[in-house]
């Protein structure tokens, strides 16, 4: 995961559907609205059948407007212009627009005009034609008013969300060569599958009317409001675990900067984390980032400037035996600076690490691939929602790349050697400092993102939908977030101080939430998906004059027929989730377990000391 993730803008700033703002995201009290409007949002009695329904609308109307969708060979000139599309079918996953899942009364879509499609979206009688505050019309403008991004952009997000490989020298040097690079590529194919199974969901239940914005949106229309908490309660934590690594990173960066060429005592490790928990507060009390773009562009320079720079340092000279040595959970033989042993690389995985080690090390695997949480808000905000699969695969090539050329470099000049912050592994120390100044640039920006979205998504879905907190943007509401920012970074200082271990600490991170978001969610909520889909009788048809489905069965048998067609593939879904799953189980076991050894064993790991572990 990047350690600066400009795709977490995506989710900032005011939304055009309100009318009388007075700036991004900040709203006047008399405009809010309703409580029962903010919850018609995630209206219960809307069927599966509707969101079908308007969907096909939706595509059929941004086929009208973009034109048609085209099937051409993949080469520069089809991509330029933006026609190419997913000519083939993987398991699971067929083209968008091939029938499947259209309901009756929409095949002649194509030919309809604007006027018309938005009359049918608004013909629905079942449900209000006032949209938070704002006429039926003015809603849908608006809707599509924010989709605006191109496939391009996309790509740009993605691959600066999940492309972070400082880690994967030290996740090579647990597993091997053989064993580390082909989990990276299998890793990676598996991110991309899934990923076309959020995108197919994605394509058959956004629409105009009811946009889907989030991933707790996506698992609410499959599922039900218990899946959209499970969800937003994942992806909370996601958030604020990020935020304790940012912290433990950084107040490592800025103890080496405090050390000093001649390697001095240095700041207490604690004021260090300290530091930059106080830095990331202050940042934290911007509420909406919607018009900074240029720290995104930033980010991304500073990110491949460091890159480089890491490499080319590493390649010059010897690695930072002492780092390493506090670095490691694990007993690691450094001799003594007039005997060093020699820089080795294996091909399977080192004999002396225990079973966890090399577990740790896979989730550096998942962590890498960690995008996934925001994927629906990456396709809400693009012209063409049906492009996002181009800006998926081509990100998931370009980042496998770097992953693993970087990394490659990383293992092959430091070995054994080799740290999970790789710029901290740099022993030299004017490029040790360069690296980490260049590292804490990048870290304030995804500070001030990570700590905005995370208060964000926990104040709206938990405090607001649970105990009816007022809206935050409103001037209570602001005034609470104000008050929530500090407490926010002051529980996230305690828990970094708390479990200073990088790795063992990342890898948790990877097991708990980004293997559920990357790797459990996607299937277990296609096969929910296609069982309700295919479910669907000839005779129960959506009817837009009165909102309501005529159903014939309700419950279990339901739900049995609809798992038996296609239920090969059904079959497939419930092995791939559950093996996801087990992973996970696995890697918290296993991080665990590993952050239990490196307390026992390593003396410079230690809760709230001033022993810095690096």
């Amino acid at each position: 995961m990047a350690e600066a993730s400009m795709a977490n803008m995506a989710l900032d700033g005011g939304d055009p559907r309100f009318k009388n703002a007075i700036g991004p995201g900040v709203i006047n009290d008399s405009e809010l609205p309703s409580k029962q409007a903010l919850a018609a949002m995630h209206d219960p009695d809307v069927t599966l059948e509707e969101y079908l329904y308007y969907a096909n609308l939706t595509r059929a109307e941004e086929d009208r407007i973009q034109g048609p969708k085209k099937y051409l060979p993949l080469t520069p000139k089809s991509l330029r212009r933006d026609e190419f599309q997913l000519p083939f079918k993987v398991i699971g996953f067929d083209a968008p627009n091939n029938g499947s899942g259209r309901l009756a009364g929409v095949d002649d879509e194509k030919k309809m005009g604007e006027k018309a499609i938005t009359q049918q979206i608004g013909s629905d009688s079942g449900h209000s034609d006032e949209y938070w505050g704002v006429g039926l019309n003015e809603w849908q403008r608006a809707s599509r008013a924010r989709r605006t991004a191109t496939w391009g952009a996309v790509f740009c997000l993605i691959t600066t969300d999940i492309l972070g490989p400082s880690s994967v020298g030290w996740a090579l040097s647990q597993m091997g060569w053989g064993p580390g690079i082909a989990l990276y590529f299998i890793f990676g194919i598996l991110a991309f599958y899934a990923g076309l199974q959020i995108y197919q969901m994605f394509l058959r239940l956004d629409s105009i009317k009811y946009p889907l914005i989030t991933y707790g949106d996506l698992a609410f229309r499959i599922y039900g409001k218990w899946a959209r908490l499970l969800v937003n309660c994942i992806q909370s934590l996601q958030l604020f675990f990020n935020v304790g690594i940012l912290i433990l990173g950084k107040g490592q960066s800025i103890h080496q900067l405090s050390v000093g060429p001649n390697q001095g005592m240095g700041l207490c490790f604690v004021v260090c984390s300290l530091v930059f928990a106080i830095a990331g507060f202050m940042l934290g009390q911007i509420r909406t980032l919607a018009r900074f773009g240029w720290l995104a562009n930033l980010a991304v320079w500073t990110q491949g400037v460091l890159l480089i720079l890491t490499m080319v340092g590493a390649g010059k000279y010897a690695p930072n035996y002492v780092g390493a040595a506090k670095q490691s959970a694990h007993p690691l033989n450094i001799g003594t600076p007039d005997d060093r042993p020699p820089i080795t690389t294996v091909a399977n995985g080192a004999d002396n690490l225990p079973f966890e080690a090399q577990v740790v090390g896979l989730m550096q695997a998942v962590y890498s691939y960690g995008g996934a949480m925001l994927y629906c808000e990456f396709m809400a905000e693009m012209k063409r929602p049906w492009d996002f699969f181009k800006a998926q695969i081509f990100a998931e090539i370009f980042v496998f790349g770097v992953y693993v050329f970087f990394g490659s470099v990383m293992y092959a000049f430091q070995g054994q050697f080799a740290t999970p912050s790789a710029w901290q592994g740099l022993s030299y120390y004017p490029y040790q400092t360069a690296a980490n100044s260049l590292a804490l640039i990048a870290a304030l920006i995804a500070a001030a993102l990570y700590g905005n979205i995370g208060i964000k998504v926990i104040y709206n879905n938990i405090f607001a939908e649970i105990w009816n907190f007022p809206p935050l943007e409103s001037r209570t509401g602001r005034m609470i977030w104000a008050g929530i920012v500090p407490l926010y970074w002051v529980l996230g200082f305690v828990v970094c101080s708390a479990i200073p271990n990088i790795t063992s600490f990342g890898g948790l991170i990877a097991a708990v939430c980004i293997m559920q978001f990357s790797y459990t969610f996607p299937p277990f909520l296609m096969l929910g998906f296609d069982v309700q889909r295919h479910a669907i009788l000839a005779q129960e048809t959506f009817d837009p004059s009165t909102g309501r489905v005529n159903r014939v069965d309700q419950g279990w048998k339901r739900w049995a027929r609809g798992f038996k067609k296609e239920k090969g593939l059904k079959v497939w879904y419930i092995i791939f989730s559950l093996g996801a799953l087990a992973t996970a189980v696995l890697g918290t076991f296993s991080s665990i377990k590993s952050l239990i050894s490196a307390f026992e064993s390593n003396s410079n790991i230690a809760a709230f000391s001033c022993k810095a572990p690096i």
